[in-house]
């Protein structure tokens, strides 16, 4: 298992949309992510400086990705 990057909210959503997924909307500090492709998965971001390395994890598996799949995004 290849190590987690410390990586912002914002940034995580433009990772997260190099793969299809998109804003559908924000609510408070919460960005909520869409994948217009099946299976339309929804992911709930944080929208702080730096997300949690538990926190990252949890979204990257609900993501359907492994960390080294998640590492080679761009």
């Amino acid at each position: 298992m290849s190590r987690l990057p410390v990586i912002s909210g914002k940034n995580l959503c433009k990772k997260l949309g190099n793969i299809g997924y998109l804003i559908d909307h924000q609510t408070g500090s919460h960005i909520i992510l869409r994948n217009e492709n099946s299976p339309f998965r929804r992911l709930t971001i944080p929208n702080h400086k730096e997300i949690a390395k538990g926190t990252l994890r949890a979204i990257i598996k609900q993501a359907g990705l492994t960390s080294d799949e998640f590492n080679n995004l761009e």
